[in-house]
């Protein structure tokens, strides 16, 4: 017999003499026959995975000692961890008093088994509330929370542009303290908010102390995305001294170059990131694949200056005829540095306005686009999707080995029912900016490293068993900024937590989700 035929043979016996000796495994689900991606830089395998309650429990090339109460075939498929959104606006329906949104399809039919809110600078203060209402009501997906410093502040400070004083300060470190100790993420900002954008950067870095003393992150939607006030890049810079500083973890979300007059600097601040990197300064960021933004009109073309004190004088101010000249300046640049009227569809708003572009609205009420800004934001404003970005720029952030995907998903907008099957469509299979193993670790196992999540985003023993199966040919996008609310396809199996969340396609009325947190203490690398 050849030497060659020797050693396959003893192979194999030694092969069959393990598994013979191998106990017999009890799992709840055996997922066989798919192309596994275990996470982190693997390429496909050809892997079992087994589950058990709420863990995976088996991860191998030899399941025949595994005895599971349902098989999953996964012929064809794609087999990876569960993706994570670091942004969201799930806030509403995870606290709705309907199951049915409690279930959080739209993310569910993604891929998505856990979603991250308070983002923005929103995060109630009340983390520990949060959590016990969200374990009573049950959630169809996980769900991380960051505290928002535009909350804490306005709790403690109302909406006054103003530093705070020593005692205010202290009361908001304080709350900040408490929300750390109760679970939270981190510390969110919105800069470009009100009343965020009412603080200064010394205030950000007392309370991001905190943050780093817990060991949390810190997240931003920063200062200006565009040139609304001191730039895109001082934006930038803003969050890398905040890093530096407080020595916390820094996180931009949804980087961006927004509008005409700083569309191509994207390079510059990938220099910039890419050398604070270099320097120790921990800095991701998120993305969402998309050329347009959402935000209410008002935050777009309104000077966040007039919202200060609050909504009463706030209307106030649209309404003084000594304000209304300089008002309509500042909303006409607005207006031109986000591409134009025509550059801006209404979305979530009154039925006279919806699904219309700005330029068309206004025409149709014999007024200027700036005109019929303000007489929306006198009258119940109005959710728009803002033309502003584009694809280079989108395309050079991406690539970076530090940008994750997230969705910034909220009502009005496409990117809460597509985002992640969109990156996949356009961005994996279409352009190739992406390859298919990178798109999974952006979209799962970098996103859990970045936020500290104890044992999620990858397919390991001993991890929570949150996992995606998806076809590779029919996962696609099918919303579109017309139709913001049409659900994902594509993914067969979802499980969160172990539990069947889709089968066959399909969100099932079930509320498997609980509260992720942080791993205390744990350091993220930047590398």
């Amino acid at each position: 017999m050849k030497v060659s035929n020797i050693k396959r043979l003893l192979t194999i016996t030694v092969g069959l003499a393990v598994s013979a000796c191998q106990t017999t495994l009890d799992a709840d689900f055996l997922i066989l026959n798919g192309d596994v991606y275990t996470g982190e830089d693997s390429i496909r395998q050809d892997l079992s995975v087994a589950t058990k309650g709420s863990d995976i429990v088996y991860v191998g090339t030899n399941p025949s000692h595994i005895r599971a109460r349902q098989n999953l075939d996964a012929s064809g498929m794609i087999v990876a961890p569960g993706f994570i959104d670091p942004h969201t606006h799930a806030r509403d329906d995870l606290k709705s008093e309907e199951s049915e949104k409690r279930e959080n399809s739209a993310f569910r039919l993604q891929g998505v088994t856990t979603v991250v809110i308070g983002n923005d600078g929103g995060g109630a203060p009340d983390i520990s509330d949060q959590a016990s209402s969200f374990a009573e009501q049950g959630i169809g997906t996980n769900v991380g929370l960051f505290v928002g410093h535009g909350a804490v502040r306005k709790q403690v400070m109302n909406r006054d542009n103003r530093p705070p004083s020593p005692n205010e300060l202290l009361a908001m470190e304080s709350l900040i303290e408490t929300a750390m100790r109760d679970g939270a993420l981190g510390l969110s900002t919105g800069l470009f908010y009100s009343p965020g954008s009412h603080s200064e950067t010394d205030e950000i870095i007392s309370l991001a102390k905190i943050v780093a003393q817990n060991g949390g992150i810190y997240d931003s939607h920063i200062r200006d995305e565009s040139n609304y006030n001191i730039g895109v890049k001082a934006a930038v810079e803003e969050v890398i001294e905040i890093g530096r500083r407080a020595e916390v973890p820094v996180h931009i979300s949804h980087i961006k170059a927004l509008g005409v007059d700083v569309w191509g600097q994207s390079n510059e601040i990938i220099q910039a990131i890419n050398k604070a990197r270099n320097d120790g300064i921990d800095i991701t960021a998120d993305q969402y694949p998309w050329t347009a933004s959402s935000t209410s009109l008002s935050s777009a073309f309104i000077p966040s200056r007039l919202k200060a004190g609050g909504e009463e004088v706030y209307q106030n101010r649209l309404s003084d005829p000594e304000l209304r000249s300089e008002i309509l300046s500042d909303v006409k640049e607005n207006i031109r540095r986000r591409g134009g009227a025509d550059a801006v569809l209404l979305t979530r708003s009154k039925p006279e306005w919806q699904n219309k572009r700005l330029d068309e609205v206004a025409k149709e009420f014999n007024m200027s686009p700036e005109q019929m800004v303000v007489h929306i934001a006198q009258n119940g404003d109005s959710k728009i999707a803002s033309f502003n970005m584009n694809d280079a720029d989108i395309e050079a952030f991406m690539s970076q080995t530090w940008v994750m995907t997230g969705s910034d998903g909220g009502s009005g907008h496409p990117r809460k029912f597509a985002s992640f099957p969109r990156k996949y469509e356009i961005y994996v299979k279409g352009k190739q900016v992406l390859t298919l193993t990178e798109f999974l670790y952006r979209s799962s196992g970098l996103t859990a490293k970045t936020l500290n999540l104890c044992n999620r985003g990858f397919l390991k023993q001993g991890y929570k068993a949150d996992i995606v199966i998806f076809d590779p040919s029919a996962y696609s996008p099918k919303a579109d900024y017309e139709n913001p609310d049409r659900l994902s396809e594509g993914v067969t199996y979802l499980l969160v937590n172990g539990e069947l969340a889709v089968e066959k396609g399909q969100s099932l009325p079930n509320l498997p989700g609980t509260i992720v947190n942080r791993c205390l203490k744990a350091k993220r690398s930047t590398q």
